[in-house]
């Protein structure tokens, strides 16, 4: 009687942790994942790229500051948007 306690306690304790581990790989990682990849591409930005910017303002990187970039958006209108604000790289776009 003692050992079918025992196994049932082990039981009821596996399904709570195995719900964590799934939760940690399906949701937790891919998104720590997805914020490193978004501030590397944020940190290796360079002169010349054509960027996206989250409200949708498609431009050309002419110059980085320290939290600013300016972008030529066109025929030399420019806009200077927070560093963070770009999301997306467009010089290569895939189609």
């Amino acid at each position: 009687m003692l050992l079918l306690q025992t196994s049932s306690g082990l039981a009821q304790l596996f399904f709570p942790v195995a719900i964590l581990v799934v939760f940690y790989f399906f949701l937790i990682r891919p998104e720590q994942n997805k914020k490193k990849k978004q501030s590397d591409f944020i940190n290796n930005l360079k002169k010349g790229q054509r960027v996206v910017t989250v409200g949708g303002v498609h431009g050309k990187i002419v110059n980085i500051e320290k939290t600013v970039i300016i972008l030529d958006v066109d025929r030399g209108t420019k806009l200077h948007v927070d560093r963070n604000s770009v999301s997306l790289e467009m010089t290569n776009p895939k189609n």
